[in-house]
């Protein structure tokens, strides 16, 4: 009987091996992760770099592979269970260079092993090429404080910024540094000395030095003015190699950066934003003629920003990549800036161009399927899926893709939003509703894959998702971005609560009753703000937001957003941080709210998340505080992410179903 039940067990395993799954946390976060994808000089090879969580080891690991355009087939080119990323292509298809260990290794084509290139104490990254292969650029963190005469764990500062991001900067810079390849000693010299970042700390771009095409000189960007943390002038330099002179190219007030020297070296194209201060202006494609000493907007009138940029081989013009609508566009703009759009609808990055300019390598990436490599065939316009790292998953799983709404915002504008249904959709059942708000604020609801907030994760339990791109958004003209500024709890707000009307008036599937919200960032600053000024929600989940606009001004570092948004810094002009501030609401707050805030987050600090839970809980609202010590603005670790996920839809299991 025993065995006449296995039998009968596995006979229904079979039976129902081939049925699709919905999407559970360890298959979205064990996917592999492409990035670095680039092209080979002749187009018929491309390396890139997949990344994989262990969730048992809680951590991560990264191999290099080959791909042969050709015929499809794949090799590994670095060992399993190291952290292998970035690989660069010489000119001449002969060996590539890639980041392992902290350092750059180079690996030939012929059967040898991965070589170290450099051997620098506090690491290195970021390995550029001349064009001869002679030489390499690469950036590396230098002290700039004297040697403690005696132990002690204090910090004496005198200046900002002293903290960025998620770590402690003060007593240290960035720099870049030359390599003649062939040199023994494996030592660079550093070719951007003084008290500067280059690449800056912040709003340049993965892209912030290049080689002329003679290799005797570079273009790299720096921020020199006096208080960094108040400024987004990021400038681009000039320096000659052999000489040592460096010269400033841009003088604009705005963050410029991302310099590309053309192939026939007379000129340097890069992208500029106009307005100081704005970190989220539009970026313009600009081109300087080095034989003119002129410079020419190609983008100024598009309704897009650009990034991304890639020279064609003639010189003509360039290639490079715009958010448009939910989706990442792939565009082509000639010297006398005329715009062509080669993708559209989809999100498309990581341009990559073979030497005779006919085939673009891309990552392409939808809510349905995590990044992979496509390539695109400028002369005929036919695409090509050239990676398939997640088939087998993705042929199990059970999701929808995201549909498309539109409604008009209470000024007249037309909003965009985006609905996920939950999988096995049956259109005769109703559905909670999960509303999810991005942060940014100039941010983006898009059509990728992400990791940390999946929209079809949040789908998996059974809700339906709805995605709103409101006033303040990338994506539909720079006018539309700048509403939000000094409006955060305004028309921003309006569209939201317009856009849950429409969502749940035309979709009858979705029950009203049951209605949570979650947004991280600017995202959790409206969830805070929603809390204060609504009670139609069922549940939130406010994520690393803004409660308190006043001690965030004076806690955060990157000074110039806060005083952007809100019209000066606080001491001067504290009229709009008192206005928008959700704490002076929380006598309001009725709606059980999840908080989550971690420690090493330095944009929006704890203590944002600290007051809103404080004042939570001391009103009797139905609350709990996720924190991690160890993680910033991003939930990041395998094993913290998961802990986050299940608490986040253990939040709205226990409220909307």
């Amino acid at each position: 009987m025993a065995k006449g039940l296995l039998l009968l067990l596995c006979g229904f395993t079979t039976l129902f091996a081939g049925e699709k799954t919905a999407l559970t946390f360890e298959t979205m976060f064990t996917m592999n992760r492409i990035s670095g994808g680039t092209l080979a000089p002749d187009g018929q090879r491309a390396l890139y770099a997949v990344r994989k969580a262990c969730l048992e080891g809680n951590s991560y690991s990264s191999r290099i592979f080959m791909v042969h355009l050709p015929t499809g087939d794949v090799k590994a080119m670095t060992p399993a269970g190291k952290n292998c990323s970035s690989p660069v292509w010489s000119a001449d298809g002969t060996f590539f260079l890639f980041n392992m260990d902290g350092q750059i290794y180079k690996k030939a084509f012929d059967g040898s092993a991965c070589e170290a290139v450099t051997k620098d104490p506090n690491g290195a990254s970021g390995a550029l090429l001349s064009k001869d292969g002679s030489k390499m650029i690469y950036q590396a963190t230098i002290s700039t404080l004297p040697e403690k005469p005696y132990d002690h764990t204090g910090k004496l500062i005198d200046s900002l910024f002293y903290k960025h991001w998620n770590r402690w900067v003060w007593g240290t810079r960035s720099h870049l540094f030359l390599l003649d390849l062939d040199s023994k000693e494996k030592v660079g010299s550093d070719i951007t000395p003084g008290d500067f970042d280059t690449p800056p700390l912040d709003l340049g771009s993965s892209h912030d030095y290049d080689f002329s095409p003679d290799g005797k000189e570079v273009a790299f960007v720096k921020n020199t003015d006096e208080m960094v943390a108040i400024s987004t002038n990021n400038d681009i330099f000039l320096r000659d190699l052999a000489t040592g002179e460096e010269r400033r190219l841009t003088e604009g007030k705005g963050n410029d950066a991302s310099p590309f020297y053309s192939p026939d070296g007379r000129f340097i194209a890069f992208t500029s934003m106009a307005r100081a201060g704005f970190e989220a202006d539009q970026t313009v494609v600009t081109i300087y003629d080095r034989k003119n000493q002129s410079f020419k907007a190609l983008t100024a009138d598009a309704d897009h920003s650009a990034s991304g940029l890639v020279w064609l081989p003639d010189s003509s013009g360039l290639l490079y990549t715009g958010y448009h609508r939910g989706g990442r566009s792939i565009y082509q703009v000639d010297l006398n800036g005329k715009i062509k759009v080669l993708t559209k609808g989809t999100y498309d990055s990581g341009l990559s161009l073979d030497r005779e300019g006919k085939t673009l390598l891309f990552h392409r990436q939808r809510t349905t399927m995590p990044t992979e490599l496509f390539q695109i065939d400028l002369q005929t316009g036919v695409e090509k899926q050239v990676t398939f790292v997640n088939k087998a998953t993705l042929d199990g799983l059970e999701m929808n893709e995201w549909e498309s709404f539109e409604f008009k915002s209470p000024n007249g504008d037309e909003v965009q939003g985006f609905l996920i249904r939950p999988p096995f959709f049956d259109k005769n059942k109703k559905y909670p509703l999960v509303y999810l708000i991005h942060g940014g604020p100039q941010g983006m609801w898009s059509n990728d894959f992400h990791y940390r907030w999946n929209s079809q994760l949040f789908a998996a339990p059974g809700y339906v998702v709805a995605l709103v791109n409101p006033h303040g958004s990338k994506g539909y003209g720079q006018a539309f971005c700048d509403a939000v500024s000094k409006d955060w709890g305004g028309l921003p707000y309006k569209d939201l609560m317009k856009g849950l009307d429409v969502v749940i008036e035309r979709y009858p599937f979705i029950d009203g009753a049951k209605v949570g919200a979650a947004g991280a960032s600017y995202g959790g600053y409206m969830i805070n703000w929603i809390a204060g000024h609504t009670d139609r929600f069922n549940a939130l989940v406010s994520h690393n937001g803004v409660f308190n606009m006043a001690s965030m001004a004076g806690a955060t570092e990157e000074l110039w957003f806060s005083e952007w948004e809100f019209g000066g810094n606080y001491y001067e002009h504290p009229e709009l941080y008192e206005k928008w501030s959700p704490h002076h609401y929380a006598k309001n707050f009725k709606t059980p709210t999840l908080v989550v805030h971690s420690e090493k987050d330095y944009r929006v600090p704890v203590n944002q998340g600290m007051e809103l839970f404080t004042a939570l809980q001391r009103q009797g609202v139905p609350s709990k505080w996720l924190y991690f010590p160890d993680e910033d603005h991003f939930v990041r670790k395998p094993l913290n992410a998961k802990m986050w996920w299940e608490t986040v839809h253990g939040w709205f299991n226990t409220y909307l179903k």
